[in-house]
């Protein structure tokens, strides 16, 4: 059985005001701990990127059981599922020694780097020998996020130099902050994130102008949306519990 773990000690700026680690430092280790299996299994940034390919987010799913600390030192286990046509799956199992304390899912996409279009998997998985997993780490399949169609605008956003990665976009894990940036200090005091979900619709290129919508629903939950213009680009469903 194929399991990749890694153990990421987190810094002071990986955490909140509460210091509780913010959803952005998550999705950092993870994304981290996707890349450096990736590179293990063969498929990873060193391998494809001399072919012009590379892989970009689709979807993240996080849930966590308990606040995280700055102090505390995280394990990241994580593995492929096998491909369906254009969507790769990996999941996450999140541990603080012998605890865990929060399971993931990620969906990801084989682009051509030259014009971004969508490529079958087979593309680079039916030349790769990978032992898939037969167990998920959750049963969650519920992509689909709300709209905030008649939400309230909370703010608006140039994209630049430190929101961008090596794809010419921004990056994944910046879009967490920037959607978190929705609440205020005082909205978010006594509150942490217990679940999250974000849904990257569209790339958002250095100079575009993104500005945020956000609605509670009706279980107390809240969506958020980064729009350029009318044009949606991503969406953020967030659970907030009490401390």
């Amino acid at each position: 059985m194929y399991l990749h773990s890694q153990n990421y000690s987190f810094r002071y700026t990986d955490a909140d005001f509460q210091d509780i680690i913010r959803p952005a430092s998550f999705l950092a280790v993870m994304q981290e701990s996707a890349c450096l299996s990736a590179d293990e299994l063969g498929f990873g940034y060193k391998d494809l990127q001399p072919k012009n390919i590379g892989f970009i987010l689709s979807n993240w799913y996080v849930e966590l059981f308990r606040p995280v600390g700055y102090n505390e030192v995280l394990t990241v286990h994580t593995w492929p599922v096998k491909p369906k046509h254009i969507i790769v799956m990996r999941d996450f199992e999140l541990f603080v020694g012998e605890e865990k304390v929060g399971v993931g899912t990620s969906r990801w996409c084989l682009v051509d780097l030259a014009t971004f279009t969508m490529l079958p998997s087979g593309v680079i998985f039916d030349d790769v020998n990978i032992q898939y997993n037969d167990f998920r780490s959750t049963n969650f399949n519920s992509w689909k996020i709300s709209r905030a169609d008649d939400g309230e605008k909370t703010y608006s956003k140039i994209a630049s130099y430190s929101d961008y990665d090596h794809y010419s976009h921004v990056n994944n894990t910046k879009y967490a902050d920037l959607l978190m940036d929705a609440f205020s200090v005082d909205e978010l005091k006594g509150k942490w994130v217990s679940q999250f979900r974000i849904s990257y619709i569209k790339q958002c290129k250095c100079g575009e102008k993104l500005s945020f919508y956000r609605k509670q629903l009706d279980d107390g939950s809240w969506v958020v949306e980064g729009r350029v213009g009318d044009e949606l680009r991503v969406q953020f469903h967030v659970v907030l519990s009490s401390l």
